[in-house]
């Protein structure tokens, strides 16, 4: 019955010591001997993601960037991207500055940050991703950017989004992936419009999709799903919205859907 599996990658796929299970890495290999294609779709840059698949050999396109970036493993092809507008761009930094916020942004699937700190060294440290320092980003911002995002407290970043959503909620997607980031895409930059994208491309109906997913940020994929799955550590407005809520990352939850919906006993 169902064709397309989209997993998210952290809290979701791997557990809190950011590693896969054998059982799930066996799961998801008999979905796709079946036939099924599995893939992942994560709010973290391609270079971070494709490390991920590689560990679990998987060999598809992958979802990337919060669904802003669609690209092939094997040649690095890219198949959907959507950019956030210069101007909205422009305007965030300008904001960011004024308030004394830590912005990073992502050009060329490199990560920039403005200054050495201990966010963006976590962050690094989280994604196993180097970063550069660029002091000033006038000229990066006029690049193609999947993403930017802010890290700070979460009940900050709720503050901040209410006061960005006038100014550029409207050419811009915000979600938090973790209550700590607060990322802004192209408004089709979303996981729900790149996992249609990648039914459409597969031939697939939305019927014939799964969506597993914990954060707010997988909100538009579980939506959009035919089976939209929210883990069982997930935020609670996740799991009101999905169609099932599975075991949590650590008691192998993707697993669980896997061997539920796709391979049901004989």
């Amino acid at each position: 019955m169902y064709k397309l599996i989209a997993i998210d990658v952290d809290d979701t796929l791997l557990r809190d010591d950011l590693t896969v299970s054998e059982g799930t890495k066996k799961a998801m290999e008999a979905a796709i001997a079946k036939g099924v294609t599995v893939t992942l779709a994560t709010g973290r840059m391609f270079a971070s993601a494709q490390k991920i698949a590689k560990q679990i050999e998987l060999n598809v396109p992958i979802i990337t960037y919060q669904g802003a970036l669609v690209k092939t493993l094997l040649d690095g092809q890219v198949l959907y991207e959507r950019n956030v507008p210069t101007d909205a761009a422009a305007e965030l930094y300008d904001y960011c500055l004024k308030h004394g916020l830590h912005l990073q942004v992502y050009v060329n699937d490199v990560l920039y940050g403005t200054e050495d700190n201990d966010k963006i060294k976590a962050y690094s440290a989280l994604s196993k991703i180097p970063y550069r320092i660029q002091e000033d980003y006038s000229a990066l911002i006029t690049q193609p950017l999947n993403k930017l995002l802010i890290i700070d407290q979460p009940e900050r970043l709720d503050q901040i989004a209410l006061e960005l959503q006038p100014l550029i909620g409207d050419r811009v997607h915000m979600t938090k992936s973790k209550a700590h980031y607060l990322e802004f895409m192209h408004k089709e930059g979303t996981k729900g419009h790149a996992l249609q994208f990648m039914a459409e491309h597969l031939g697939c109906s939305m019927d014939e999709t799964i969506a597993i997913g914990d954060a707010w940020n997988d909100r538009e994929m579980i939506q959009a799903a035919g089976l939209g799955v929210a883990m069982a550590n997930s935020v609670d407005s996740l799991k009101e919205l999905a169609d099932y809520v599975t075991l949590s990352n650590n008691e192998d939850g993707v697993r669980h859907v896997i061997e539920k919906f796709v391979l049901p006993e004989n």
